[in-house]
């Protein structure tokens, strides 16, 4: 069965791949196994020389990694869905696979998928998709355990792709020094962030942290031992250039000059300073909803260096930096929640992927540089927020509140909100969720349909990925307005750009596994 989906996946066809998928499920065979043949087969078909083209005088961005993305956010949608409808997300990652590959070449038309959708290809199969970096042996080096991750973040930062992916593998090969190894992937992508974006297309917009936790998360759940093909997958591409470290080069000297009051000098600096490893250890106080909403107004309408200001004042006053996050999080949901255009979510919904991935880091690791991190997610927060405003966007949310909403429960409530969400309607999605919140019932039924609503929505399941992070951090922030979080997965499911037909997959997964509701 996994040949027959090997060999549908590799002919580009989503509908024989989709095919072999329902068969999988039928015969009962697990997630994670899925997940980790689904990996094995597009792992070296999604990699692509540069993160850039230069065509004809003309930049352009070539982005690669939805199909790790979308079995990421497999794992976590398939536990928020009942019963059959949990097999619908894994669905949506097959479907969208075939249209994945060799991305370079798509971008140029000489291979059909995703990003050539409305060209005319050439009659015939399609070419076989390209290998654009094969797999490698592992190498080890010698050494204490930090110098051979510095050694490894070097070869990343110098771009030299093979001897980091070969180091990276020597690295993993180590069981005790996984974590440690894991940690630094997901360092080295947080910190590889665009400083600009404005009329740019092409833009590093936090997608290497969310390869390099997909890769941290799929390894867990399949289990390190047979996940090679994960690493394969993920932690290559770390150093895949272009690479660019200026915005959080701005986080590191923030430390130097708001939080130590230190002059800047042209002498390199290195590690963390006693005062940061004294916040990141004692600072135990929870921001208030006053001050998130205070810090979340100077980071969405004021410009540099009101937020580093705020936030500094915030961590000197011991407020927990986690805490801080929880905040920066709401404000992230807040440019969701005042954008408009179809077109215009890619730098808001990056912006609170990376602001969930860096949550999902703090928790999991105890990385030294995370105060940075912090600043790091307000200036991309505070960059987000600029470039909806210049590109016309950032006003206040369109919401239709229901007149009928008196007396129905939590389901009938619930039923509305998916409703109005399939129907690409947000401003009544909104109004319904609003009225659900407001009815003081159990959170779990709204959670439920709003995830059940993004898995329904399909042809670019990086898009569900979005709403599964909302999700995920709604029951995790510990703010009292977090139910801002289930607004903007109701507005970025309705809104963003659709592809084609986006219930095609769901409804032909209810139609082969017997869901009568996505039938």
């Amino acid at each position: 069965m996994y040949a027959a989906l090997e060999e549908r996946i590799l002919a580009r066809d989503q509908q024989g791949a989709s095919e072999a998928y329902y068969r999988l499920v039928k015969a009962g065979r697990p997630l994670p196994e899925m997940l980790r043949e689904a990996v094995r087969i597009h792992a070296p078909y999604t990699h692509v020389p540069y993160h850039e083209r230069i065509d004809d005088g003309f930049v352009n961005f070539v982005n690669n990694d939805h199909c790790l993305l979308s079995a990421r956010a497999t794992l976590h949608l398939s536990r928020m869905l009942p019963g059959a409808a949990s097999g619908l997300p894994m669905a949506q990652t097959i479907w969208y696979i075939p249209t994945g590959l060799d991305i370079w070449n798509q971008k140029i038309a000489k291979a059909p998928g995703h990003y050539t959708r409305g060209f005319q290809m050439a009659e015939g199969p399609p070419p076989a998709p390209v290998v654009h970096w094969p797999d490698q042996p592992p190498l080890k080096l010698g050494g204490p355990l930090h110098d051979r991750l510095g050694q490894w973040m070097t070869l990343v930062h110098r771009g030299q792709v093979v001897d980091a992916y070969r180091t990276f593998l020597g690295l993993m090969a180590e069981p005790a020094e996984r974590r440690a190894a894991l940690a630094e992937l997901v360092f080295a992508g947080l910190i590889d962030v665009q400083d600009r974006s404005f009329q740019n297309r092409s833009y590093t917009t936090g997608h290497k942290s969310f390869r390099a936790r997909a890769t941290v998360e799929l390894g867990d759940a399949i289990g390190w031992d047979m996940a090679h093909d994960v690493l394969y997958a993920g932690a290559l591409d770390i150093a895949v250039g272009p690479r660019w470290y200026s915005l959080y080069e701005v986080a590191c000297n923030a430390i130097t000059v708001y939080l130590e009051s230190h002059e800047l000098h042209a002498v390199p600096y290195s590690g963390t300073t006693e005062k940061e490893r004294a916040i990141l250890a004692g600072n135990k106080v929870p921001v208030t909803q006053a001050e998130a909403d205070a810090l979340i107004e100077v980071v969405l309408r004021q410009p540099e260096p009101a937020y580093i200001e705020r936030l500094t004042e915030l961590l000197k006053a011991g407020k927990n930096p986690r805490s801080i996050l929880d905040a920066i999080q709401l404000g992230a949901a807040q440019v969701v929640l005042e954008t408009h255009a179809d077109i215009n979510f890619s730098l808001p919904q990056h912006c609170y992927e990376y602001c969930n991935t860096l949550g999902w880091f703090w928790d999991n690791f105890e990385h030294p540089q995370r105060l940075k991190l912090l600043y790091l997610a307000a200036a991309y927060l505070n960059q987000n927020a600029w470039h909806q405003k210049l590109s016309g966007d950032l006003q206040p949310p369109r919401i239709e509140m229901p007149s009928t909403a008196s007396g129905l429960d939590a389901d009938q409530m619930a039923v509305r909100v998916e409703a109005a969400t399939i129907a690409l309607d947000a401003p009544k999605a909104l109004g319904w969720a609003k009225a659900y919140l407001a009815s003081g019932h159990d959170t779990a039924p709204l959670v439920r349909s709003l995830a059940m609503a993004a898995s329904r929505l399909g042809n670019d399941p990086h898009n569900q990925e979005i709403a599964q992070c909302m999700l995920e951090d709604f029951c995790k922030n510990r703010l009292p307005d977090r139910g801002r979080l289930l607004l903007a997965a109701a507005q970025h499911t309705a809104r963003h750009r659709k592809y084609g037909d986006p219930l095609d997959c769901s409804r032909r997964f209810g139609k082969a596994l017997d869901v009568a509701a996505l039938a």
